[in-house]
């Protein structure tokens, strides 16, 4: 434990790593990203995409470096007191955007205001579950009171933006996109945004990691593939991000283009629909070939389930739509992640058995359902799906794939508007705690420490047990144990059914470098000009 929760200096300037271009190097830099920010404020929504454009703008008091390992940000280090208690010590000099001191006050209303700002997407409501209290020691000093000892409370902390006090209580969406609100104390401040457009900002000063290398930086919205690698090429931006596999030879033999790939932490995972009542709008669409809606739900069927996972080719899907650059996914997150299984059993494909588990489950002539996923979210999300349509087609049973926008997609899942969906999940603090009490474990009412993003309704109390012991066990070695024991459990009662670990690749011009990070994403501080 005290090797994950003592940090020295020497920690934040690793962080920073590069030395800061002097002011006649400063110039503009243009990003162009699949998806930029669903709004400014920080606290509106949990989602990858969003978190990596506000992070540009916003810190939080705990850090991650590119292979997801803890370093100081706002905060210089931080300690259990006990087993339900962590206390932070915060980072002296640092100044928000208008000038107003950074101060414990800062982090305790930033914390508050969390389950009021939520969106869509439950928000960041999944990172202060187990908060009750935030006690102000002194002006550098928080002590955070939890319900139930919580050993990833830092983890949970490098997802969560400070925003200044000082902005108005009730400050909502329109006061942040406009900038009244938008006031954080990151290496950039706001400019102006447009919504599926451009996020500008310009360098703030004084900024406690170091100067920003860019007196101006622009986040272009550009979600389809080949417009945002044209943009590239034609130098309408500078570096792009998700570059899609099918381009990566053609971008290696340009000579004034560099390319940086490295491995990602997202995981697309099959969620089917595990909700009993067939009245229900959603589950109307599952039905017989002729179009009659079934009797039962058939995902409630671990048979029909373990049948969905057999149809699946996950090394056809990681050749045909990621040549070859994907990895086949055996659990639900990457086995690097800490309570992830190193070597997870393989999971088969075996068309044969699964039409045999679909004839005992008393379907031995398939039947019908809609099959929902992003189209423009993450790089072969639309791809993956209709291939999962194709696979599932030879078992016998017919699939419509919906590949939607994302602003539609993500807000009709929520509201379980459909019955099987396709996503691509992250595990954003790097600890499995962050999955399995999110999606695994049954989703509990509103404000409920568990279960945020069970957006199918599984449940099983077994896990669920578990999971709690777990995520309240202090000691590494045994909540490690614990996670990988429900990890193979999770997967072989096929609730959430994991595809493909996907690639991730950048590319730029040939002179700036830039490291890539297993969580994706694009912080335009750590692009440099070489």
């Amino acid at each position: 434990m005290l090797r994950r929760i003592l940090f020295s200096a020497a920690a934040v300037l690793a962080l920073a790593a590069a030395t800061p271009l002097p002011a006649a190097q400063a110039q503009e830099l243009r990003i162009g990203v699949r998806a930029g920010p669903e709004g400014i404020d920080p606290h509106f929504m949990a989602l990858g995409n969003h978190a990596a454009a506000l992070r540009n703008i916003f810190d939080s008091l705990v850090a991650v470096d590119e292979k997801l390992q803890v370093a100081p940000a706002l905060a210089t280090s931080w300690r259990a007191v006990d087993d339900l208690t962590w206390e932070f010590k915060l980072r002296e000099g640092v100044k928000f955007h208008d000038g107003r001191p950074f101060t414990a006050a800062d982090v305790k209303f930033s914390i508050e205001r969390v389950k009021d700002a939520a969106g869509p997407d439950g928000g960041l409501v999944i990172y202060t579950r187990s908060i009750v209290a935030v006690d102000i020691v002194d002006d550098h000093t928080v002590r955070i009171r939890t319900n139930v000892p919580n050993a990833a409370l830092p983890q949970d902390m490098t997802r969560l933006f400070i925003v200044s006090a000082g902005i108005a209580p009730s400050s909502k969406a329109p006061e942040f996109n406009s900038g009244a609100a938008a006031i954080g104390t990151g290496p950039f401040k706001f400019v102006s945004w447009t919504p599926r457009g451009d996020l500008v900002m310009e360098r703030a000063p004084g900024y406690w990691g170091g100067e920003a290398p860019w007196s101006k930086v622009t986040l272009v919205e550009i979600s389809n593939d080949a417009a945002r690698v044209a943009g590239l090429l034609s130098n309408r931006v500078d570096f792009a991000n998700y570059i899609p596999v099918s381009d990566i030879a053609r971008l290696k033999r340009e000579r004034n283009l560099s390319l940086y790939q490295g491995e990602s932490i997202y995981t697309f995972i099959l969620y089917p629909d595990m909700r009993e009542d067939m009245s229900l709008p959603a589950l109307r669409g599952i039905t017989d070939k002729a179009g009659q809606t079934l009797p039962r739900n058939p995902f409630r069927d671990l048979r029909v389930r373990q049948a969905l996972s057999l149809a699946i080719d996950r090394q056809a899907i990681a050749q045909s739509v990621f040549e070859g650059t994907a990895t086949t996914a055996y659990q639900l997150m990457p086995s690097g992640m800490f309570g992830a299984n190193p070597n997870p059993p393989r999971l088969p494909t075996d068309i044969n058995r699964a039409k045999a588990l679909l004839a005992e489950a008393g379907y031995p002539n398939g039947f019908r359902f809609p099959l929902f996923c992003s189209s423009d979210r993450l790089p072969g999300d639309g791809a993956t799906c209709t291939a999962l349509g194709q696979l599932f087609a030879r078992v016998g049973l017919d699939v419509q794939v919906n590949a939607q926008p994302r602003t539609i997609f993500f807000a009709a899942r929520t509201r379980g508007d459909y019955p099987v969906t396709m996503a691509g999940w992250g595990t954003l603090t790097g600890e499995a705690g962050y999955a399995v009490s999110s999606f695994i474990h049954t989703k509990e009412g509103p404000g409920g420490r568990y279960g945020a993003f069970n957006v199918s309704s599984y449940s099983n109390p077994e896990l669920d047990k578990l999971i709690a012991e777990a995520m309240g066990t202090l000691n590494d070695d045994k909540r490690r144990a614990l996670f990988q024991e429900i990890q193979a459990k999770a997967v072989a009662d096929a609730g959430q059914i994991p595809i493909v670990i996907l690639p991730t690749v950048w590319a730029g011009r040939a002179n700036l470098t830039f490291t890539p990070r297993t969580d994706e994403e694009t912080l335009a501080f750590h692009i440099r000009a070489k």
